[in-house]
């Protein structure tokens, strides 16, 4: 049976980083909605709208790289060290989000290196005036450097397999969608009411738990699979065993067999030695009698003749 409950988490994740997404791409939100070309407004909608598909297909796109390469990890029996990582980053997160510690950022200048390299294509794009150009902005948007995405894929990571990191960074992206998406309505409005500690700090505590059930998660993962692998490599043995005592049985049974049939073969020869020597005496007999038979009666003719 498929289990929901990462898609469930990571789509909450993201509509519960709202504050943080805001902070991220409202300016860029806005600034696109501003900037679509007056004879474009009536196509505003669409415009914002698949520029936002755009992003999260380049979420889902990170999400199956980065599974692919998990996955390679996992075989080296790093899952368990995935899961604590993603769980230290979201508590990270958390604390970011609530302003108690903004460590975070480190994480996200580092991923500016990348950037530099894909920030010009954007630039080609301009103005955006059309649903594709939007859609590949959107993509290219997508790669920009955030501390609450790269949370988010290190809790996809943690799934251990490309496909469903994939679905995982989907859901992720389409729980930011609602709050990305009326950014480039609202964007003025909506950002100062997300920044007030009354709506920051329980969505921040929410982060927070969800990171600790993660770290929780991944140790009781790693005990189970150990205590499997224990289990599978005992059952392995008994097999051995099993199949090590089946030979030695048909070995036994074989050698019991040609030894019955030596047996029974020696048995049959011998009866047939004795039968063909009894035969053969008693034919050696009667010949013998013949003979003495013939030899008489040869006698009494020449008597009597005399």
């Amino acid at each position: 049976m498929f289990d929901w409950s990462p898609l469930v988490a990571a789509f909450l994740l993201g509509l519960f980083s709202s504050a943080h997404c805001v902070g991220m791409c409202g300016g860029i939100m806005g600034a696109l909605s501003m900037a679509i070309p007056a004879e474009a407004k009536a196509r505003r909608w669409w415009i914002l709208l698949f520029y936002n598909v755009g992003r999260i297909a380049s979420y889902s796109l990170i999400g199956v790289l980065a599974g692919a390469m998990a996955n390679e990890l996992a075989q080296l029996g790093a899952a368990s060290w995935l899961r604590w990582i993603a769980g230290l980053l979201l508590i990270a997160m958390g604390l970011y989000l609530a302003d108690w510690w903004r460590g975070l950022t480190h994480l996200e200048t580092a991923g500016r290196y990348l950037w530099a390299y894909i920030q010009p294509l954007g630039k080609q794009l301009m103005p955006v005036d059309s649903v594709a150009k939007a859609t590949l902005l959107g993509l290219i948007w997508g790669w920009l450097p955030c501390g609450l995405v790269y949370s988010a894929l290190a809790y996809a990571m943690a799934q251990g397999q490309a496909a469903n990191a994939g679905m995982v960074m989907l859901s992720f992206g389409l729980g930011t969608l609602p709050s990305v998406l009326a950014t480039g309505l609202i964007a003025q409005q909506l950002g100062k009411w997300l920044r007030k500690p009354q709506v920051r700090w329980p969505l921040a505590a929410a982060i927070i738990l969800f990171g600790c059930w993660t770290i929780w998660g991944g140790g009781h993962t790693g005990h189970d699979h150990s205590h499997h692998g224990s289990s599978n490599a005992e059952v392995h043995n008994h097999s051995d065993a099993a199949n090590e005592h089946m030979s030695h049985e048909k070995m036994d049974n074989s050698d019991t067999n040609h030894n019955s049939m030596d047996h029974l073969q020696m048995d049959n020869s011998q009866m047939d030695h004795a039968h063909m020597h009894h035969e053969h005496m008693a034919r050696s007999q009667t010949v013998s009698d013949q003979i003495e038979a013939t030899s008489a009666a040869t006698s009494s003719s020449v008597n009597h003749q005399h």
